[in-house]
């Protein structure tokens, strides 16, 4: 995934959506239900029901931008609707463990270290 610029807000829309939606479908979600402005330059993610297949939608200036990614295997995690309340906002560390498919929630380390030196 291309790294989002610095300062960049990351909302996840809680809850499953329509997956035939592009362009002006999300963006109409952006501004109806999550009340924010899908051209202010900000990343909105949206999930499928199956949830295997995310879609995040951006404003890069010059156009909105439909980036889609589907997993072979697995899942993305997401907050549901009820405890999301609408969006989640992320970090783009966080945003990207979730397009590799890493529960992004709680990340665990792969290794401890096992004593001080």
């Amino acid at each position: 995934m291309i790294s989002p610029p610095a300062g960049v807000r990351i909302w996840l829309a809680a809850g499953a959506t329509d997956m035939r939606r592009g362009f002006d479908g999300l963006a109409s979600l952006v501004a109806q239900q999550l009340n924010h402005d899908p051209f202010s330059g900000q990343i909105f993610a949206f999930r499928g029901r199956k949830g295997h297949l995310i879609k995040l939608l951006f404003w890069d200036g010059q156009g909105l931008v439909l980036y889609a990614k589907r997993l072979e295997r697995g899942h993305f995690v997401w907050p549901s609707a009820s405890e999301g309340g609408g969006a989640v906002s992320l970090t783009p560390a966080q945003l990207a463990m979730l397009t590799e498919g890493i529960d992004w929630r709680m990340p665990m380390r792969t290794w401890r270290p096992e004593m001080t030196v």
